[in-house]
């Protein structure tokens, strides 16, 4: 897998295959993507949404009309997008979605996640999830906006799971001390990071994350917005301390 970080909790991941996925789009309004990122050039094969709140749906629509890649989330993310005239294919917690690309192995399962949904103009927008997903190769787990929970113990109990991207920030979501312990629950030894500096009430101190998960022997990688990075090769890695790529 390739992973490509676009900023905020967005990312463009590669499967093995060839298939991209990118989940929660959210761009064009992100300052601190200005110059970075390009909406224009992506072209996702799927659109994977974790809930309906503006900083991840904000650029769903125009990328998913000029790619003609389906909006993929819970019922109520299907039925706003689907009346927007995008390619949708809905879903609830619980359910997985297979690619329908001959000889693919690409998988994702929906999970829960505790936060709330709501679309920009205040409309329900269905429960909020988190994504277990996998390529045949390597499986991930993509948290989406969420506070620390049991659910994820049992995620790892289900799946071995070679990373996870975990929000960070704290105020809406897990701050370092929670996404520490989430990590310790999921079994996994590589975090990246997201949900974090985009806005002043979600500013961290990177050195203080850094050490956090250092002194529990979990990687925090903190990627730069528009860079990309070799999965493999991130796994790889063998040092016990964190690196910030």
């Amino acid at each position: 897998m390739r992973i490509q970080y676009l900023g905020h909790s967005c990312f463009l991941v590669s499967s093995h295959g060839g298939e991209k996925i990118l989940f929660d789009p959210f761009i064009s309004p992100n300052e601190r993507a200005k110059g970075k990122v390009a909406v224009a050039d992506l072209r996702p094969d799927y659109i994977f949404l974790s809930h309906a709140h503006f900083d991840h749906i904000a650029d769903a629509e125009v990328i998913a009309k000029q790619a003609d890649a389906p909006i993929i989330g819970v019922w109520e993310i299907h039925a706003h997008f689907e009346e927007k005239k995008c390619r949708t294919h809905p879903m609830n917690v619980g359910g997985t979605w297979r690619s329908p690309r001959q000889g693919s192995d690409l998988w994702v399962k929906l999970v829960p996640a505790v936060h709330t949904s709501s679309f920009p103009g205040g409309a329900y927008g269905g429960v909020p999830v988190g994504f277990v997903f996998s390529d045949g190769k390597h499986t991930l787990y993509y948290a989406g906006d969420t506070a620390l929970t049991l659910e994820m113990e049992l995620v790892a109990e289900r799946y071995a799971l070679d990373l996870a991207f975990l929000p960070i920030g704290g105020t809406f979501t897990m701050d370092i001390e929670d996404a520490v312990e989430a990590a310790l629950l999921l079994d996994v030894s590589h975090v990246i990071g997201m949900h974090y500096d985009t806005f002043p009430p979600i500013e961290i101190d990177k050195a203080k994350a850094q050490a956090a998960f250092s002194e529990n022997d979990v990687h925090l990688h903190l990627l730069e917005i528009g860079e990309t990075i070799d999965l493999a090769q991130l796994l790889a890695q063998t040092t016990s301390s964190p690196t910030e790529v």
